[in-house]
C-alpha cells in the first residue's frame, strides 16, 4: 500500500545509500530542535520521505530537497505555526531556492497522492504509555529507541509503527528490570512477546552500537532534554 515504505527499497535506489539517508535525518533532527517542533513532525518527514524513495529514484545532489520538502509538508500539517518556505530554504544554506523546495513539495505529494494522515510510532507509544499507566523513564527511552531506530531504514521499515512502539516499550521495561511484557500490555497492543521478539532484538542491537554511531543528533537531543 502506498501508506507505507516498501522494505528494501534502498537496493533500486541507483544513486543514493543508507548511510546518506542517516545523515539526511541527523541533519532534520537538527532542523527541528532549532525550530522547536514537534516530535510527531519530524516522524511524519521521515515517513513522507520513505514513502516517496520507495516509488521515486532521486540522485544524491537532491537527497536533502526531498528531505527538506518533506519536512515542510509535515510542518504545514502538524505545527500551528510551521516555518515559512524560506526558513526551510536558508537552512539548506541555500543550497536550493524556495521554487525547487515548493516543486518537490509538490511532487511528493503527489507520489504520496495527498495521503498525509498516517500514524507514526509516537502515536502508538504515547496511547499504550497512557493506557497502562507507565512511567515518564519507560515512555522516554521508549521514545529514544523508536528514534535511534529510524536512523537505520531496514530491518525497521518492515514493521508497523505499533510493533515498533510496542518492541521499544519491552525493551525499556527489560532495560529498567520490570516485568518485559505483563499481560495487560498484550491486552492494550494486541502484540504478544513471541511476536516482538525480532523488533527487540534489532533494537537492542541499535541500543548497544548507538554509541558508536556516527550521526549524534539523537542522543545530544535526548541528552539535553534529561
Amino acid at each position: 500500500s502506498l501508506h507505507r515504505p516498501k522494505p528494501g527499497y534502498m537496493k533500486k535506489q541507483p544513486d543514493i545509500t543508507y548511510s546518506m539517508r542517516s545523515i539526511l535525518i541527523d541533519w532534520l533532527v537538527e532542523v527541528a530542535e532549532e525550530y522547536r517542533l514537534q516530535d510527531e513532525t519530524l516522524y511524519l518527514a521521515i515517513s513522507y520521505i520513505d514513502r516517496f524513495l520507495s516509488y521515486m529514484s532521486v540522485v544524491r545532489s537532491k537527497l536533502q530537497l526531498v528531505g527538506t520538502a518533506a519536512m515542510f509538508i509535515a510542518a504545514k500539517y502538524e505545527e500551528i505555526y510551521p516555518p515559512d518556505v524560506g526558513e526551510f530554504v536558508y537552512i539548506t544554506d541555500d543550497t536550493y531556492s524556495k521554487t525547487q523546495v515548493i516543486k518537490m513539495e509538490n511532487l511528493i505529494l503527489r507520489v504520496l497522492s495527498f495521503d498525509l494522515t498516517v500514524p507514526t510510532h509516537v502515536t502508538f507509544l504515547m496511547e499504550y504509555c497512557i493506557s497502562n499507566n507507565l512511567s515518564d523513564k519507560i515512555k522516554f527511552l521508549a521514545m529514544y529507541l523508536c528514534e535511534l531506530s529510524m536512523l537505520e531504514g531496514d530491518p525497521y521499515l518492515q514493521y508497523l509503527p505499533s510493533h515498533l512502539a510496542a518492541s521499544a516499550i519491552a525493551l525499556a521495561r527489560h532495560t529498567f528490570h520490570e516485568e518485559i511484557w505483563p499481560h495487560e500490555l498484550e491486552l492494550s497492543t494486541g502484540y504478544n512477546l513471541k511476536t516482538l521478539k525480532e523488533c527487540i532484538a534489532y533494537l537492542n542491537r541499535t541500543f548497544s552500537n548507538a554509541p558508536n554511531f556516527q550521526q549524534t543528533a539523537i542522543q545530544e537531543k535526548y541528552r539535553s532534554s534529561k
